[in-house]
């Protein structure tokens, strides 16, 4: 397969995993297994996923002078992805996600943005979306830096693909700079002011929602239910899931917007490109932790199979 260069502009975290029976409740203590340390980050999640499936990535974002710092630099180099305009921070930790995992493979995060909150406008490179035909993403780095880069993007004629999480005020103010938006349903349901259920029951109504966001293709993820997708005028179409039985769905999101990602810089529609993403996102979360879940096109395939 062949892919136009991508472009991910976002965050590197260092994730701090433990698993446990069940999450803990408020001001309750309980026993967990063995602390991981593992390369994460919503931006170097889906960089390292389209790197590993064979998409040509480069990666901005910024880490600290740390051991987190290097390992997280090592493992995104190791998926093949460019990792030239990655800036190190004397003076700042590399951001930190503590993250619990259950034993339905469930999560929750807490995340300490750390250098990734330091991502300015000014650290985006002269030329960086010179003959880009993607770009990639998400809110863990600041507002203004996200909108530059999708304005400098679609100067470039680069496709820009947002996914707005996490999710929160300033989503929506985001959402036009879109040329193709990935939610979550929840998301999708707030953002456009529909009831609960509303993305399975009328997908009429989300189409004409976001046509009225400026938004034309759009992506909305279901988990077990597969994603809608919206492609203009034309009647949603929604996409089944691969059924897996989850073992941790940590990064699973993410791995789903890399091979968008990685789909569409080759050239594919929303609708094919989101009909790989379902095998990956499921590929994900049928294994272990977050980019240590991640494919390759071989990998891919032999699960599918």
């Amino acid at each position: 397969m062949t892919t136009g260069r991508i472009v991910v502009v976002g965050s590197l975290n260092a994730d701090l995993v433990v698993r446990t029976e069940r999450f803990p409740r408020a001001g309750e203590t309980v026993a967990g297994g063995d602390l991981r340390v593992g390369a994460g980050g919503k931006g170097a999640n889906q960089a390292v996923a389209a790197g590993r499936l064979g998409g040509d990535v480069a990666m901005v974002g910024a880490v600290g002078a740390d051991g987190h710092g290097d390992l997280l630099r090592a493992a995104v180099a190791g998926a093949g992805v460019d990792t030239s305009a990655l800036a190190v921070r004397d003076a700042i930790p590399t951001g930190t996600a503590l993250i619990t995992v259950d034993a339905h493979g469930e999560n929750t995060i807490v995340v300490s943005a750390g250098a990734n909150g330091t991502l300015a406008p000014h650290d985006l490179p002269d030329g960086a979306f010179d003959g880009a035909a993607v770009l990639g993403l998400c809110l863990e780095v600041p507002v203004e830096t996200v909108r530059t880069a999708a304005e400098r993007a679609r100067a470039a004629t680069a496709t820009v693909v947002l996914n707005p999480s996490p999710f929160g005020e300033a989503a929506p103010a985001l959402v036009p700079l879109a040329d193709v938006l990935l939610v979550n349903e929840g998301e999708a349901e707030t953002l456009l002011g529909l009831a609960s259920g509303a993305v399975a029951s009328a997908p009429a109504s989300v189409r004409d929602g976001f046509a009225a966001l400026g938004v034309a293709r759009a992506v909305v993820t279901r988990g077990a239910d597969g994603c809608l997708v919206v492609d203009g005028a034309a009647e949603p179409a929604a996409v089944p899931a691969v059924r897996v039985d989850a073992v941790d769905t940590t990064g699973a999101g993410d791995a789903f917007m890399g091979s968008l990602l990685v789909r569409l810089a080759s050239g594919d529609s929303v609708l094919d490109a989101a009909r790989f993403a379902v095998g990956v996102g499921a590929y994900a979360a049928a294994h272990a932790g977050a980019q240590d879940s991640y494919p390759t096109p071989d990998e891919l395939a032999a699960f599918l199979a």
